[in-house]
C-alpha cells in the first residue's frame, strides 16, 4: 500500500492532504503514478508537470523515473524557494 501525501498548493487544489493506495498494475515509477493520478480529472493533471510539482519518494526528492515499491511513501509538492 502506497502512502501518498499532498502539500501546500497541491493539497489546496486537490482538496486532499493524503491517501493510501494499492500500487496500481502497470505503475512502476513516480512518473507512472503521477500519470495514473492525473486520470482522475483536470485538477489532478497538475501532478504530471515536472516544473510545477516535485515528487519525493521516502522523503527524498526524485525524478519521474524513480522506481516505486508497494510500501513507499510518496509526496507531491510545489517547488520551494529559500531566502
Amino acid at each position: 500500500m502506497l502512502k501518498i501525501n499532498y502539500f501546500a498548493s497541491v493539497r489546496e487544489q486537490l482538496g486532499l492532504s493524503s491517501e493510501s493506495l494499492d500500487l496500481p498494475a502497470g505503475v512502476r515509477t513516480a512518473g507512472d503514478l503521477a500519470d495514473y493520478l492525473a486520470q482522475r480529472g483536470a485538477a489532478w493533471q497538475r501532478l504530471q508537470s515536472g516544473a510545477d510539482v516535485l515528487i519525493a519518494v521516502n522523503q527524498a526528492v526524485c525524478s519521474r523515473d524513480q522506481a516505486l515499491e508497494a510500501h513507499d511513501e510518496i509526496a507531491f509538492f510545489p517547488p520551494m524557494t529559500g531566502g
